[in-house]
C-alpha cells in the first residue's frame, strides 16, 4: 500500500522534471509506448524518487541564501536521472502524462516498479 502511494506520488511529480509541457494540455497521446521506453521511464522513475528525497532534505537544511542553488542542482539531477536512462524530458513526461490518463500505462509502469496493483 505505501509503495502505491510512493508511485502515485512519482507519477504526479510531472511538475519536477517538467519545464515545458510534452504536448499541448488535454490532446493524450495516440502512439503506443514501447515497452523499452517503459522501462526506461520506471527506471528514470525510482531514481527520480530517490533524488526527491535526497533534495527535499537538502533543501530543508541549506542556508536561505542557498536554496536556490540547491533547486538548480537538484534540477539539473532529475534530468540527469531521465536523460541517463535514455529518454529525453520531453519524452519522459508524455509517458508520465499518458499514465496519468492512462490506467492501462499506469499499470505497466506499476509492474515495473515492483509494487503490487490494488
Amino acid at each position: 500500500m505505501h509503495r502505491v502511494r510512493t508511485i502515485a506520488a512519482i507519477v504526479g511529480m510531472l511538475s519536477v522534471v517538467s519545464l515545458t509541457p510534452a504536448y499541448s494540455q488535454g490532446q493524450p497521446t495516440t502512439a503506443p509506448i514501447s515497452d523499452q521506453k517503459l522501462d526506461q521511464a520506471a527506471a528514470a522513475m525510482a531514481r527520480i524518487n530517490s533524488l526527491h528525497k535526497s533534495y527535499q532534505e537538502k533543501l530543508t537544511q541549506a542556508p536561505p541564501d542557498q536554496q536556490n542553488s540547491v533547486i538548480a542542482e537538484a534540477n539539473n539531477a532529475l534530468q540527469k536521472a531521465v536523460t541517463d536512462q535514455g529518454l529525453s524530458v520531453d519524452e519522459y513526461n508524455t509517458i508520465i502524462k499518458s499514465a496519468q490518463n492512462d490506467p492501462a500505462v499506469r499499470d505497466k509502469l506499476v509492474q515495473r516498479l515492483g509494487a503490487p496493483k490494488e
